[in-house]
């Protein structure tokens, strides 16, 4: 694999061409001071301040009214606590996402270059990726390790590898649609110019609507890559994900390397290796779960035992507040209909 192949997949890179095909996504070039903070700092609740407070995800702070049950005398040989480092602040960076977020309706799904948070999803009230305001994004980004691979190690794969990360980040905020099924996303191989394989995006379910659709399913992706995917995009291996809609339209979701860091999901690499594009005696193959015995395992959504702070004005704490508001919102909603 070459760095320029790993460039073409990045979303900034691939979206111009193909903007008509895909979700409205919104840019933001992310400043070298915020990338700092999102890989210096192990603790994903040090949130930065927030110029928008009604938007914001309280931090935990010092309340200088509060009285400590220990107090250290002056000139005691024991070590003082050191103060509190103050919170970073990003600013006009915040007021340019907010602003995209409302163009967008509202909410929206965070992505950097290559890869959307998906490893860090438990950490949302909504435990999902649907975001409103900044720190909901900051909190998700720095609670996943698949944007810490983008942010170090974005080239590992590279045969001509000449850096460990891209000369800028970009923010990708893409709208936000609460009705789409997971079902009906789908995982793409493309080698040498080739449509070899498709699968089940989402592997850790079954679902039997795909049984029945499968052929359809198939044929759709299949037209949808020989006229807007084959000739367009500029490398001859990768892979592309995309949705199906109820329209039985087919939308363009990404683009990934071949190999690398992209996952084959029903596949192996090295079977992807051996299939012959293009061939009579090579029929394009569908793979989906079949049964419910047939999953497979998803990313990591355990939770990690150091975030467990439960504590009044900690991080998580906030968290969990947040999640019973919005779900009395909900509950308000449903009596007002009823």
């Amino acid at each position: 694999m070459k760095e320029e192949e790993v460039n073409r997949c990045q979303i900034q890179n691939w979206y111009p061409k193909f903007r008509s095909l895909t979700i409205k996504t919104k840019f933001h070039k992310l400043p070298e001071t915020f990338i700092s903070y999102l890989v210096d700092d192990p603790n994903p609740f040090f949130l930065p301040d927030s110029v928008t407070n009604e938007d914001a995800m309280p931090n935990r702070v010092h309340n200088p009214d509060e009285q400590d049950d220990f107090q250290v005398s002056e000139g005691s040989d024991d070590e003082a606590e050191p103060p509190q480092s103050k919170l970073p602040s990003f600013p006009q960076l915040e007021i340019e996402i907010k602003q995209s977020i409302e163009t967008l309706g509202g909410s929206i799904l965070p992505k950097l270059n290559w890869s959307a948070p998906k490893d860090a999803a438990w950490i949302s009230p909504s435990q999902n990726l649907r975001c409103t305001c900044f720190s909901e994004i900051a909190l998700l980004f720095r609670s996943s390790d698949s944007l810490l691979h983008d942010l170090c190690n974005a080239y590992d794969s590279c045969d001509d590898k000449t850096s460990s990360r891209p000369q800028s980040f970009f923010l990708a905020l893409r709208k936000w649609y609460p009705s789409l099924k997971p079902e009906m996303e789908f995982r793409c191989f493309v080698k040498s110019n080739e449509l070899v394989g498709i699968c089940q995006r989402e592997v850790t379910t079954f679902y039997p609507v795909l049984v029945d659709e499968k052929d359809l399913v198939k044929g759709l992706i299949e037209e949808f890559f020989d006229d807007k995917i084959r000739m367009e995009f500029e490398s001859e291996n990768y892979t592309f994900d995309v949705y199906v809609t109820k329209e039985r339209k087919v939308k363009l979701i990404d683009f990934n390397t071949w190999c690398g860091s992209t996952l084959p999901l029903m596949y192996t690499w090295e079977e992807l290796e051996e299939i012959e594009g293009g061939g009579e005696c090579s029929e394009l193959e569908l793979r989906i779960v079949e049964s419910r015995r047939s999953v497979l395992p998803g990313l990591k959504t355990a939770v990690p035992y150091d975030y467990i702070d439960m504590s009044s004005g900690s991080g998580w704490d906030q968290v969990i507040k947040k999640a019973e508001e919005q779900y009395q919102e909900e509950n308000q909603g449903s009596d007002e209909v009823a």
